[in-house]
């Protein structure tokens, strides 16, 4: 059996549902002339009356279905109402709509995508209220329905020409959640990612847009020609964006893998584990390759020599780094070793403290650009060290409660200050 959980519960005005029609019908011809209104009213209290003999119309949901499909039909805009007016019609329409139609019919389909379309066609004047009506539609639709994507897709049209993208606080938990929730094909999840990205890209946000690319590329068969496009420009990205460092996750991805002979996995090998000298080497090996993927030489080498930098002080976490070492790892004078310095910690890629007097940089903390055998030996022998440490000072404490009470407090003292 299908799932019919949804976000939010369809509550009823009060009243029969003649009286509710009527209401909804009210609501349509409210600024009309009397005359018209007259006119229009007529055919719905003809339908609504109960012929003898006939079931009556709380009993026959194929004459309700076609009493609000008679109010689907005249349905062409938001009304003369007031927001409040406005959603309370539309509440109560849709709500009707989802009890009394099967959404995955032709004619479910068709009478939603129109409903979609007069909403977001409604002047612009109504933006907010356009939101409201869509989202309270959306949230009342089960959560495992496909008509759930043509819902969002037009929330995101209607942010995207308004310039409103941040109105719709899309998370990557979310649209991760739908994905595996709704029932629909992987071409339409790959077609609705690929909507988030081109949204973000015309917005000029490339970072969201290339988190959007990376749960892309995991929906995508290895291998494959979309994916293979798609994996190159999200490589492509990750060295151009001045602020991504992290490219072991991105080699874990089998999407990634699949295009190992590809010019850019080599040069992203580089950014994971080389530095300058290897991608100065990679450039002369692949003459044009920058310019064809649109990647700049100056701001790849910043990039490179931040993670080498970065990777250097892993190595020395809690220990001086000579700025001579610096400097030989980053190819630099001497007198440059402090503006590269900032810059990493600036990147968030390291902390430590610069002693100009002695030439030294104190690392406190640094990141591994990968973590693999190399990187865990590091690790256990930091932990053997500080474990030793924390050996000796248990040593300074019981030597001082042995020799007595007068000397605990000052074997305390000594602890602390250590």
């Amino acid at each position: 059996m299908a799932s019919t959980k949804t976000d939010s519960v369809s509550v009823f005005a009060e009243g029969t549902y003649e009286e509710q029609i009527q209401e909804l019908v009210n609501y349509i011809v409210r600024s009309r002339s009397d005359e018209e209104r007259a006119a229009f009213i007529r055919p719905f209290q003809e339908s609504l009356k109960n012929e003898k003999g006939s079931k009556p119309l709380a009993e026959d949901s194929e004459r309700r279905k076609q009493l609000l499909s008679m109010v689907l039909d005249e349905v062409k805009g938001l009304g003369d109402g007031n927001e409040k007016e406005i959603e309370g019609f539309f509440n109560l329409l849709l709500a009707h709509f989802l009890t009394l139609y099967t959404l995955d019919s032709p004619e479910g389909t068709q009478r939603l995508h129109t409903l979609l379309e007069t909403v977001a066609k409604a002047p612009p004047e109504h933006i907010s209220i356009k939101y409201r009506v869509l989202s309270n539609l959306f949230n009342a639709l089960p959560r495992n329905s496909p008509s759930r994507l043509a819902v969002y897709n037009t929330l995101l049209d209607l942010a995207t020409s308004n310039d409103e993208l941040s109105v719709l606080q899309i998370s990557q938990d979310d649209v991760r959640t739908w994905l595996s929730e709704w029932a629909i094909s992987q071409e339409q999840k790959t077609a609705f990612l690929k909507r988030i990205i081109d949204a973000y890209n015309t917005f000029g946000q490339p970072i969201p847009a290339y988190q959007y690319s990376l749960i892309l590329v995991k929906f995508l068969p290895p291998g494959s020609p979309d994916s293979t496009t798609t994996v190159v420009d999200v490589i492509a990205t990750a060295l151009r964006l001045p602020t991504t460092f992290d490219f072991d996750s991105l080699l874990k991805i089998d999407g990634v893998i699949a295009v190992k002979t590809h010019e850019l996995f080599s040069l992203l090998q580089v950014f994971l584990n080389g530095g300058l000298k290897e991608f100065i080497a990679w450039e002369a090996s692949h003459p044009g390759a920058l310019e064809k993927y649109n990647l700049k030489k100056t701001e790849l080498e910043r990039k490179i020599r931040l993670l080498a930098l970065s990777s250097l002080g892993f190595k020395y976490v809690g220990q001086d780094l000579a700025y001579s070492k610096v400097a030989e790892a980053l190819q630099i004078d001497i007198s440059e070793v402090e503006k590269w310095v900032i810059d990493v910690i600036r990147a968030g890629l390291l902390v430590g403290k610069l002693s100009q007097t002695q030439q030294t940089l104190h690392i406190i903390r640094s990141t591994a650009r990968t973590f693999e055998k190399e990187q865990w030996e590091v690790l256990e022998k930091r932990l053997l060290a500080w474990k030793a440490g924390l050996a000796s000072v248990l040593e300074v404490v019981a030597s001082a409660r042995r020799a007595g009470g007068g000397g605990v407090p000052h074997a305390s003292a000594q602890t602390q200050t250590a």
